[in-house]
């Protein structure tokens, strides 16, 4: 949904595969929304890897944004797709409509709601009431909520964008694309690529920005992301010549 400025309600964060920086991205959504006068949560529905006692994704958005709220409805000690990781550790599996439930609680008393995926669009999160596993796309079609897909921003990345943005369209889910590290030093690939991505580009975050000062990341996170994501980019040209 939007609100004439900005989309509202919950929003999936996804991306084109794992380790694309959607933690990050999420983090500069939420404190671009922040700094509009939004109300703001971050759920993760399915948190993996925890054994390694490293903070976890709502951790993270937590330390560089703080967000009003941030949730982990599900979290298992294997780094491994949710599902897999879930039945690896013989706990219970996400629940679909537990997952649902708990995002549109969020809904009810913020004005947006950053969904964080685990890997890409169609990795396997939990399970229906029917025994089959559901996705993070599932979960976009029961919410009604559009997606950003995070990308990266070398090669390989207009394959996979395309893929992902595709099989968001058949599902009639709304989505734009950020990616998760600009370079400091682009190549022609990655100006290539941008020239490629800037139709459905909503916003592009430098690599190292999750390694930021938390007061100075707020600060700059707006001059990442579009109108559409509570940012102040609205020029690619520009914002590529100021960068080049």
């Amino acid at each position: 949904m939007s609100n004439g400025n900005g989309w509202t309600g919950p929003v999936l964060v996804t991306g084109t595969d794992t380790e694309v920086g959607k933690t990050v991205v999420t983090a500069a959504i939420a404190a671009a929304a922040q700094a509009a006068g939004l109300r703001v949560a971050v759920v993760k529905p399915g948190q993996t890897g925890t054994a390694t006692g490293d903070p976890g994704d709502v951790d993270s958005v937590t330390r560089l944004a703080a967000p009003l709220t941030g949730r982990t409805l599900a979290s298992y000690p294997d780094p491994l797709a949710p599902l897999a990781a879930a039945r690896v550790a013989e706990l219970e599996p996400l629940e679909l409509y537990t997952a649902v439930d708990a995002i549109r609680e969020e809904s009810d008393k913020h004005d947006l709601v950053l969904v964080e995926g685990a890997g890409g669009l169609l990795v396997p999160m939990g399970l229906r009431p029917s025994g089959e596993p559901w996705t993070v796309a599932d979960l976009a079609v029961s919410l009604g909520a559009p997606a950003v897909v995070v990308a990266r921003a070398g090669l390989g990345t207009l394959n996979h964008t395309a893929l992902t943005l595709e099989a968001l369209e058949r599902r009639a889910i709304p989505a734009g694309v950020v990616i998760g590290a600009w370079p400091a030093e682009p190549e022609l690939v990655h100006w290539l690529n941008l020239s490629d991505l800037v139709p459905n580009l909503l916003g592009a975050v430098p690599t190292g920005a999750g390694g930021m000062d938390p007061g100075v990341f707020r600060r700059s996170a707006p001059g990442w992301l579009t109108p559409a994501l509570y940012g102040v980019l609205d020029d690619w040209r520009a914002w590529a010549e100021e960068i080049s």
